[in-house]
């Protein structure tokens, strides 16, 4: 999402072949291992759903050819499969965690957010009607460990708190945390004008995600609500 670097043919086929390669030669050394690894885990992301403000997906729902976006998941869990003719296939559990916007205080979007909040300059992104699936990042590190302890889990899990929130409610939680308005919101064309239409979408527009699969496989989150997960990483 850096605003200086624009997303030309090039650099996406730099993006696809970092993540894609990678998981794959990855799939690969574990198919061809003596002694294959019980769990493997890939981390991919929400962005396989389409945005929608009111269709609910969960982890079986359909997606993964809308976007950039969307194929570079459809292709890194492709990826990610282990050869049914290898002697990891009846061994190595196959898990894709797809990961909403993460929350934490040391990486991501946070740090780079603080300042026009701080200065009583936030607000929500186009319309903030766009849904946010968020999850805390020790809830994503939680839901891997989980995973890696669960023999009986494989297949895809959502990694998003099962709270739904747009991007308004992220604004004024976030504002909360911090004490400040949050009354000034970036409009949509500003946006665009920033990252281009094609990243713009990504801010504009999102998916409203249900992690049921997650929750059925018993994990217990310690961030399920937005507010309580901004104070924590703000404290």
């Amino acid at each position: 999402m850096n605003p200086l670097r624009r997303w030309t043919e090039e650099f996406k086929k730099e993006v696809t072949n970092s993540r894609v390669d990678t998981t794959q030669i990855l799939a690969r050394a574990i198919a061809r291992a003596e002694k294959p690894p019980e769990a493997w885990v890939l981390v991919t992301g929400v962005s396989f759903y389409a945005p929608s403000e009111t269709v609910e997906y969960d982890e079986d729902s359909a997606g993964g050819n809308y976007d950039f976006a969307s194929r570079l998941v459809t292709a890194m869990e492709a990826a990610a499969r282990i050869p049914g003719d290898s002697a990891a296939a009846g061994v190595t559990r196959g898990v894709m965690v797809r990961a909403g916007f993460v929350l934490g205080r040391d990486g991501g979007a946070i740090p780079s957010m603080l300042l026009p909040f701080r200065l009583g300059l936030g607000g929500p992104i186009g319309s903030g009607c766009q849904n946010l699936p968020w999850i805390h990042v020790a809830d994503l590190a939680g839901i891997i460990a989980h995973v890696l302890e669960s023999k009986n889990v494989t297949g895809v899990l959502n990694g998003v708190a099962p709270s739904f929130n747009t991007n308004r409610d992220f604004a004024r939680a976030l504002g909360a945390a911090l004490r400040r308005p949050t009354i000034l919101p970036l409009p949509a064309f500003m946006v665009n004008a920033i990252f281009g239409s094609e990243r713009g979408v990504m801010l504009l527009e999102g998916a409203k995600v249900r992690p049921r699969r997650t929750l059925e496989s018993g994990y217990r989150y310690a961030f399920p609500e937005l507010g309580p997960a901004l104070r924590d990483i703000l404290s």
